[in-house]
């Protein structure tokens, strides 16, 4: 793959007309939404170089973070209901009790026979031998601390958004060491 062709895979970080992360683009589109008046470049110190791209007779320099100028429609959206696939999702295919990858099942904290309902805050992935080991008992019980605290998963930009900041702060940090 060329440098050019590579740099057009480069993402840029698209915010909100209010300043909110919502999405990660390629440079391509980006520039596209910039050329159109539909975004303009947003300054963020620490946020990395324009990348640039050259056309037959100029090089745009497209920045890493753009805003757009437009209204954002933002489809709604509601917690997604508890089945086996969106919690091996939210908990990334990962058992919650010893971070195997491996022969997954689905476990309830508080077990379904004492009073344990099929809520976002009771369900989480376990390997079958963890799933086995805790038996009918919590975690408390077993002596099986879990990793992570279930909870339902959050609005997606909202989990993007947090991500880049954290990202963002990371860098930032690097940078003054």
């Amino acid at each position: 793959m060329s440098a050019a062709q590579e740099g057009l895979r480069r993402p840029v970080v698209v915010f909100s007309k209010n300043y909110l992360p919502v999405s990660q683009i390629p440079v391509k589109r980006a520039l596209i939404l910039l050329v159109s008046g539909k975004a303009e470049p947003l300054e963020l110190e620490g946020c990395g170089e324009r990348i640039p791209v050259h056309s037959p007779s100029m090089v745009f320099l497209v920045p890493p973070l753009i805003r757009l100028t437009m209204n954002h429609i933002e489809r709604a959206w509601r917690v997604p209901g508890v089945t086996r696939r969106e919690v091996l999702r939210r908990d990334k295919h990962t058992c919650q009790y010893c971070g195997s990858t491996r022969h997954l099942t689905l476990d309830h904290v508080l077990p379904r026979s004492r009073g344990g309902s099929d809520s976002w805050n009771n369900i989480v992935t376990a390997c079958e031998i963890c799933n086995s080991r805790k038996g009918n008992r919590t975690p408390d019980e077993a002596n099986m601390p879990l990793m992570n605290r279930p909870k339902p998963p959050s609005h997606p930009l909202v989990a993007f958004a947090e991500h880049f900041w954290r990202e963002h702060k990371r860098r930032q940090r690097q940078a003054e060491e």
